[in-house]
């Protein structure tokens, strides 16, 4: 029926088809021009728009430099105009309000209006007579005077992270590695951008476990505590023990600085005895050959001319992990100083502990070299006796690197100061630390925290960042974890505490031994946590109470504090503690309200698992971006 309806029309020779084809023609051709003129006016509003960003934040950068407002204005104009590509500069009205104008005086604001002028919409749309009608619209960017960005990755490498992640089959770790790695290359490429400005973007990484890793190569920094002088750097070691074995190899406190007294040191008399040193002195037995000292008239070895030397060695050397300071020190960014040696950051060394077994055949977690004690029952005697670390470890004693011997707890991969990621290289080094990041150990959110300040902080250990009081940076701390703060005692990992130490040794040291000069050990100072019950749930709750205290503290100083709590379950005590724990950590946004009450900011705090992880990198992404550009 259709196919002789169409051949009726071809036929047809009466005027009806063509009036109705040319009464519609007017609309068609209409809806085709409007098509046409709207593609082309969106493309040149957007063309404005990405002008108008990338003019502000330069502009905005000029500002910061010192340019007067008539400087920043022709400079603004140039830079508008080189970035509207193929558009008719003529054609663009640019206008600029200078943060002096906008009353709270922390936004550059340009807007613009586009005369723009469509090519049929004058003819089918506005009549007769309007050939040369033309379209105004306005667009605008709102630029803060903070338009770079330093970035402290803050991530969770405990244990429990090796294991899979909520709804998603795959390990927490591997899920963290592709969601911050993803995060780095998307603020990266806005990076890249800015070609004008220096180093917009820079990232650090702080990979934190029970403790965090400073790096081995910074033995010798100034803010390192080189000479032993900090009150913590001896507090496990008994040097007495030293003269009581050997009158002629002792080691005394000379000028507050231990040192190596008597001949039987030979060469090494007065040298400076430090856990630096100690760790030198720690070496194992290779081999052993033998040559003759004393020969017959006839050339022989005499029977007792024989001498067995013996090859060493290192057993172990530093791994980079240090003790938290003491007192109001632990978690704050004051400098270290040779003149407050408590400020000093001290390496980490865990005593060997006892080789005695307790009534359940259990070992000491510590237990890791030889006592030298035979005989003595009491096990606090056995691992204070210093002179065991001077005597090499038995033939097949294997070298002792990351979390083993004097480096246990020490388990994370070292930080990575901030690096610019605008450049290829500078963004693969920060790539790569998160790729090499490995799961194990316990969780001390607090020292990762503060560690991620540090790294944003102009002052040493590390320097890269710009100085607090410059304009135009911000400093982020985006810290995330999979648990609640942990410290163990002994017997809840299944070890014997015969020596009483009532914790495992980690960066706090042991909880049975208060700090130098104080009457409670240095996990529980500064808080209202019973220091006389050692418990892991007591621990637990002093080390929240310092979470609380490190962030407080940072925000107090501008930095903006990101959190993730990853697969915590809020029908769990612990974890429901660690997720409000990381709430309260959490800066107020600046852009987003909460959407369960639009009166009040939306928290920087993200509830994640492992099926949602990557999404809600994705939206702190975006508040990054939106920390350079408003609106």
């Amino acid at each position: 029926m259709l196919g002789v309806r169409f051949v009726r029309f071809l036929k047809d020779r009466g005027g009806n088809y063509a009036m109705m084809t040319a009464a519609l023609m007017v609309p068609l051709l209409g809806a085709l021009a409007l098509g046409v003129d709207y593609t082309e006016m969106s493309r040149q509003r957007q063309a404005t728009l990405h002008a108008l960003d990338a003019a502000g934040i330069a502009t905005a950068r000029r500002i910061l430099e010192g340019a007067s407002d008539a400087e920043a204005k022709a400079y603004a104009q140039q830079f508008f105009a080189a970035n509207l590509g193929r558009m008719d500069a003529s054609k663009v009205q640019l206008h600029v309000q200078f943060p002096a104008q906008n009353g709270g005086g922390e936004t550059l604001k340009l807007s613009a209006d586009l005369n723009y002028e469509p090519f049929f919409l004058p003819a089918f749309v506005l009549g007769k007579g309007s050939a040369n009608a033309s379209l105004e619209f306005s667009t605008s960017s709102e630029i803060r005077l903070k338009n770079t960005l330093e970035i402290a990755l803050v991530l969770d490498n405990s244990g429990s992270m090796d294991v899979n992640g909520t709804g998603s089959g795959r390990k927490r770790m591997d899920l963290l590695k592709e969601a911050a790695t993803e995060l780095v290359e998307t603020i990266a490429r806005q990076a890249q951008q800015m070609k004008q400005v220096d180093a917009p973007v820079r990232f650090s990484v702080v990979p934190f476990a029970g403790t965090v890793n400073v790096g081995s190569q910074h033995a010798n920094a100034a803010w390192m505590d080189t000479q032993g002088r900090s009150p913590i750097h001896h507090e496990n070691f008994d040097w007495s023990t030293m003269g009581a074995q050997d009158a002629n190899r002792r080691i005394e406190l000379v000028d507050g600085i231990y040192r190596k007294i008597g001949s039987g040191w030979g060469n090494e008399q007065n040298e400076i005895v430090t856990r630096f040193s100690l760790y030198g002195e720690l070496r194992r037995i290779t081999g052993t050959t033998q040559r003759c000292v004393s020969f017959r008239n006839n050339g022989s070895c005499r029977s007792s001319g024989w001498v067995t030397d013996i090859e060493t060695a290192p057993a172990a050397s530093w791994q980079g992990c240090v003790e938290t300071r003491p007192g109001s020190l632990a978690y704050d960014v004051t400098p270290a100083n040779g003149a407050n040696p408590s400020s000093l950051f001290v390496p980490m060394f865990a005593p060997d502990e006892t080789d005695l077994l307790d009534g359940w055949s259990r070992r000491a977690m510590g237990n890791w070299w030889a006592d030298m004690l035979e005989g003595s029952s009491n096990s606090a005697a056995r691992q204070r006796y210093m002179p065991k670390y001077f005597k090499p470890a038995e033939l097949g004693t294997a070298y002792m690197g990351l979390d083993q011997g004097p480096n246990l707890m020490c388990t994370t991969t070292p930080i990575t100061p901030l690096t610019d990621v605008s450049t290829t290289a500078g963004l693969n080094t920060v790539k790569q630390a998160i790729a090499d990041m490995r799961a194990l150990g316990a969780t001390d959110i607090p020292e990762g925290t503060a560690w991620g300040w540090r790294t944003i902080t102009s002052t040493a250990p590390f320097t890269q960042a710009r100085p607090e009081t410059e304009r135009g940076n911000d400093k982020v701390l985006i810290v995330l974890t999979d648990g609640f703060n942990t410290y163990y005692t002994p017997n809840s990992l299944g070890y014997n505490d015969l020596a009483n130490n009532r914790s495992i040794y980690s960066n706090k040291g042991y909880t049975g031994v208060n700090a130098p000069g104080a009457n409670r050990t240095r996990l529980y100072q500064n808080t209202s946590v019973n220091s006389s019950t050692h418990s892991n749930a007591n621990f637990t709750s002093a080390m929240n109470q310092h979470l609380d205290k490190v962030c407080a503290d940072a925000k107090a100083a501008g930095v903006i504090v990101m959190t993730v709590a990853l697969d915590l379950s809020s029908s769990v005590a612990n974890e429901r503690d660690a997720i409000d724990a990381m709430r309260r950590c959490a800066s107020d946004s600046r852009y987003r309200s909460d959407p369960s009450d639009p009166s009040k900011p939306a928290k920087l705090f993200w509830n994640a698992n492992g099926s949602n992880l990557a999404d809600k990198f994705r939206e702190i992404a975006d508040e990054l971006s939106n920390l350079r550009i408003v609106g």
